[in-house]
């Protein structure tokens, strides 16, 4: 990540909200564990990387005004609003 210019970028766990660990039956602040790294990845847009962790899922964001709200079908059928 550094060769490519992320090496500055903040990280961003993506992990269970239960535990500072990956495993959501250790609650709280456990000691002495280890992390399953699933996957990473950098967001540049956003400016970070995010580490996904165990078995998590991560859901998208939307924008104020999703592009939906300008999708709308015509009188006569046309779909209107598409990209």
């Amino acid at each position: 990540l550094t060769n490519l210019g992320f090496g500055n970028y903040p990280v961003c766990m993506a992990k269970t909200q239960y535990s500072l660990s990956d495993d959501p039956k250790k609650l709280g602040r456990p000691q002495g564990f280890r992390v399953t790294v699933r996957e990473a990845y950098v967001s540049a847009g956003a400016g970070f990387v995010v580490v996904m962790l165990g078995s998590i899922i991560a859901m998208p964001g939307l924008p104020k005004v999703p592009a939906a709200e300008n999708i709308d079908v015509t009188d006569d059928g046309k779909i209107i609003g598409l990209f």
